[in-house]
């Protein structure tokens, strides 16, 4: 049955990331629709679209802690700008490489925000980045340049069931979460084939965070952070693609839903809501 026909009676509310885009001269606020719309696919959660203004405490438009405190669960999306490398102490980017700095200024704080608060967190493509530089990872810049590293980037194509295709497998940490997750949805708990597709990768990873995920060239997929009040994860490959013709990703959806669904009730129950 789709999810669409089994909404819960409390709907968590999930904030998706977005960014600064120009379109035809014009600046848009933006996230895309496969994000959006893998919220409700996912477990049926109400999604609302995270403008990035920067927060206020670094002259931006609005508080990313009150914001955080009013969502139930948080989707970073990916997208094509990379994060500023002095977020991390690292070299300045070449000129041609994209970036979007007043979405680092949203969500590197939204990120810190939300685990504080013990907010639901899903970091897909560059949100496994920015989770991992919010609590002082680094990244690798330019992946395909790294020794004993594949090209991961996008192949060129307009056709989207190609682009988003399964290009590799990962390898999950023995016992690990993402382990425990495959194993409950009755799935291979070793290994699980994956449409990942990115320039910069995980380097160094943050403290409090553990490994969830590599694939075969070393590359870090997944990531979770163990000692968080709630669901924090972080995924290098596109689970929102199509959530349920891919079971793991499926799985992985089950489990942050339910964790904003456990928010969501609680957060109605103090408001005097239920």
């Amino acid at each position: 049955m789709n999810r669409i026909d089994r909404i819960p009676a409390t709907r968590p509310l999930i904030g998706v990331s977005g960014e600064l885009k120009d379109f035809n001269g014009f600046d848009i606020q933006s996230a895309g629709h496969k994000y959006v719309y893998s919220v409700v696919e996912g477990f049926g959660g109400m999604p609302v679209i995270l403008p990035s203004l920067g927060d206020l405490e670094t002259n931006g438009a609005y508080s990313v802690a009150e914001l955080a405190e009013r969502l139930d669960g948080i989707i970073l999306t990916g997208g094509r700008s990379n994060i500023e490398p002095h977020h991390y102490d690292g070299e300045p980017f070449r000129p041609e490489t994209y970036r979007d700095p007043v979405r680092d200024s949203t969500t590197l704080p939204l990120v810190r925000a939300a685990v504080a608060r013990g907010v639901p967190l899903f970091g897909i493509c560059r949100g496994i980045q920015e989770i991992n530089v919010a609590f002082g990872g680094t990244l690798h810049p330019y992946l395909w340049e790294v020794e004993g590293k594949r090209d991961h980037r996008m192949p060129q194509t307009d056709i989207l069931e190609d682009r988003f295709a399964p290009r590799h497998p990962v390898h999950l940490t023995p016992d690990g979460l993402f382990a425990g997750i495959a194993r409950g949805a009755g799935l291979d708990d070793d290994c699980v084939v994956v449409n990942s597709l990115h320039g910069q990768a995980v380097d160094r990873v943050a403290d409090g965070f553990v490994v969830e995920a590599l694939s075969e060239d070393g590359v870090v997929e997944g990531i979770s952070m163990p000692g968080a009040a709630s669901f924090v994860v972080g995924v290098q490959w596109h689970a929102e693609f199509r959530v349920f013709d891919h079971p793991f990703n499926h799985a992985l959806y089950d489990a942050f839903g339910a964790a904003a669904q456990r928010r969501a009730a609680a957060r109605a129950q103090r408001e005097g809501v239920i």
